[in-house]
């Protein structure tokens, strides 16, 4: 995963406010439920020591998300009282939180933006009968999307009707249309719901570079509107899934580990690679509840397991901050990746590992 929708975050200095909440509207009275929310962790951030501005700020921010329905999440990042990042969350978080430190906590977010694969939904409306001398329209709407952000941010949305009479000629030229945005975002899968008959005609007449990325699914129902089209058939679908470029460097990693390569897990290995900016890909189990501190600078490759280490290399502003945090700010400032990975598919010693830039010559 890229982490490049966080590099605005760190483009300003800390301290951070970072707030995650539930602001589903599937409730009643969702606006007196988030005012609740809000209330418990104003007090948090107080009892943290945040300045008033920033706390003014995330209550100015707070369940502004009205227009989205259904269950989701808010997170919210300030800094010296100003909005540093807001962003829509797919699901409610499993707990409400709020920090203020040196570094955002922005593991949350980058875990709810997983496993972000870039994807095509297509429903093919159509109820009557099964011949292109029949009467009535053809209805299809499709979106271009990446998974599981689409939930609250909606992807490109095409929307066309076209006479029965029509279809076989106008399924081609949709099929066309629906490529050039597949190529646009990447996408990896063409997911087709709707009448077994129209669908089929549709499916038929796609490039061929869409051919071998298409599922069917049954039973899609009409979609919630201003959230994903065919949310729930995707759900299931994309459930415990990687990104394919996710993947992809999954597999670089553990054949760079199967010959003692460019890789390496734990902590420390990782600390080491990512001070000398040789980090291409950092894997991760994410594990929320982890006490791994680190000590930190001012800049992004300045971390260290001991407050020592740091201050011999120069660094005279020191603080310890939470582990993930620290990786995370790195990451971004060197550009290189991120791979949340399932422990049911790989258990990293510590939780942590790297795919490197190049081996170690030594």
């Amino acid at each position: 995963m890229r982490l490049s929708f966080l590099e605005p975050l760190y483009k300003q200095p800390g301290p951070f406010a970072s707030v995650y909440l539930d602001t589903s509207r599937d409730i009643d009275d969702p606006d007196a439920a988030v005012e609740l929310r809000w209330r418990h962790l104003r007090d948090a951030l107080m009892s943290e020591g945040a300045d008033q501005d920033s706390i003014t700020t995330v209550a100015r921010m707070v369940g502004c998300d009205t227009d989205v329905p259904g269950t989701h999440g808010q997170a919210v990042f300030t800094a010296h009282g100003r909005l540093a990042l807001m962003d829509e969350l797919p699901a409610p978080p499993a707990r409400d939180t709020a920090r203020f430190g040196t570094l955002p906590d922005t593991m949350p977010l980058i875990v709810q933006h997983a496993p972000g694969i870039p994807y095509l939904a297509v429903h093919v409306h159509y109820g009557g009968r099964h011949s292109t001398d029949a009467g009535g329209t053809v209805r299809i709407d499709a979106e271009a999307g990446i998974w599981p952000l689409t939930k609250v941010m909606s992807g490109y949305r095409l929307h066309e009707e076209v006479p029965v009479a029509d279809w076989l000629h106008a399924a081609e030229v949709i099929g066309r249309e629906l490529e050039g945005h597949v190529r646009r975002i990447d996408g990896e899968s063409v997911v087709v719901a709707g009448d077994v008959w129209a669908r089929g005609i549709l499916v038929n007449r796609l490039p061929a570079f869409l051919q071998g990325q298409v599922t069917t699914v049954e039973g899609a129902g009409e979609s919630q509107p201003g959230r994903a089209l065919l949310e729930h058939r995707l759900e299931s679908l994309f459930g415990g899934r990687m990104a394919a470029h996710d993947r992809a460097l999954l597999d670089a990693f553990l054949a760079q580990q199967a010959r003692d390569g460019a890789s390496a897990e734990g902590l420390s290995a990782a600390v080491s690679a990512l001070q000398r900016g040789r980090v291409k890909a950092l894997f991760l189990n994410n594990h929320p509840e982890s006490t791994l501190r680190l000590w930190v600078g001012p800049e992004p490759g300045q971390l260290s397991l001991s407050e020592q280490e740091l201050r011999s290399y120069g660094v005279e502003d020191v603080r310890e901050e939470r582990a993930d945090a620290a990786l995370t700010r790195a990451l971004v400032g060197t550009r290189a990746e991120l791979v949340v990975v399932p422990e049911q598919q790989l258990r990293l010693r510590e939780g942590v590992g790297v795919l490197l830039r190049y081996a170690d010559p030594t």
